[in-house]
């Protein structure tokens, strides 16, 4: 990889998953298909199956999709790591992304990641019964006027913003009835774009305490090791260096809106020239790219991609 300049390795979450993700790494690489055998032993999943064949509809149940994203990204970065080592200044990922990037860091073991991140989505899951949260993306209006929007539409029940993803895209969450009226108040004021999002619970909101409690006693027993390299959380949008505060903000993070726009922002103040997007799908490019043009996005998730990094 002949690019200059400091890289930020990112990492997708949940909403990049699609059928045949990861096969072409696995067909590939020896270091791919270990990563997802130890996958699967780690959790008694088919998750090769699940990845390369689906049923999509399988694929998209929290408790699975969750496993299966860190799973190829981790395959993708051990395929990187083992072709053409090139060493991040720093990591970052979007939700479900942050634990991919914490396996990249150093801090979190892949098979301990792994099964946390199947309890994290089981947790999500059950926090909220099925029909009764809703998350929506509104595209056009600014964070202040959307958080006061969000109050105003509450009328004592929760709707939030969920996720700052930047370029005038927010997520809003919360239960089904308060997303509906804000949505509706959104459309009034002026949106560029609402539109309901189809997942199965309304993630990074207050409704899912229960889920943090339970993601607190799921960290307990895990050992984290000392940072390789900083994370740019979700939680503060700073670089974390303190392997002691791993769990603590994964716990967070949990209730918290992900504030993607002010982490990229802050990967350029420390001096990050080009991000690369390891894992499935492009979405974390497309909004990088909308938020700091001047940044240079590339991505990695099959052999082709590799060949086009290092050819550059």
């Amino acid at each position: 990889m002949t690019k200059k300049g400091n890289v930020a390795f990112v990492f997708p979450g949940q909403g990049s998953q699609y059928v045949g993700m990861g096969k072409a790494l696995y067909d590939a690489y020896e270091v791919a298909r270990r990563i997802f055998l130890e996958a699967e032993e780690a959790l008694g999943l088919p998750l090769r199956r699940l990845c390369f064949e689906g049923p999509e509809a399988e694929l998209r149940l929290t408790e699975y999709t969750q496993p299966a994203i860190l799973t190829v990204s981790v395959a993708a970065l051990h395929v990187l790591e083992h072709e053409r080592p090139v060493q991040p200044s720093c990591v970052a990922g979007h939700s479900l992304g942050e634990y991919s990037a914490l396996v990249c860091a150093g801090a979190l073991a892949f098979r301990d990641a792994v099964r946390v991140v199947r309890e994290r989505g089981r947790l999500m899951q059950e926090a909220v019964p099925q029909g009764q949260g809703l998350m929506a993306v509104v595209l056009g209006l600014e964070a202040e006027a959307l958080s006061r929007l969000c109050q105003e539409a509450s009328d004592g029940e929760v709707v939030v913003p969920a996720n700052f993803n930047g370029g005038g895209q927010i997520v809003i969450a919360g239960q089904r009835s308060a997303v509906l009226r804000a949505m509706a108040l959104a459309r009034e004021r002026g949106a560029k774009r609402v539109l309901e999002l189809s997942v199965s619970a309304p993630f990074h909101c207050s409704l899912m305490l229960p889920a943090a409690e339970g993601l607190k006693r799921a960290l307990a027993d895990v050992a984290i090791q000392p940072l390789r390299v900083g994370v740019v959380t979700n939680v503060e949008a700073t670089l974390n260096e303190d392997y002691t505060r791993v769990k603590s903000l994964l716990v967070e993070q949990a209730v918290s809106p992900v504030r993607w726009e002010e982490s990229v922002r802050e990967l350029v103040r420390l001096g990050c020239e080009w991000t690369l997007e390891i894992g499935p799908g492009k979405v974390l490019s497309g909004l990088t790219q909308r938020i700091s043009p001047g940044l240079r996005v590339e991505n990695f998730e099959t052999p082709q991609d590799l060949e086009r990094l290092l050819a550059d």
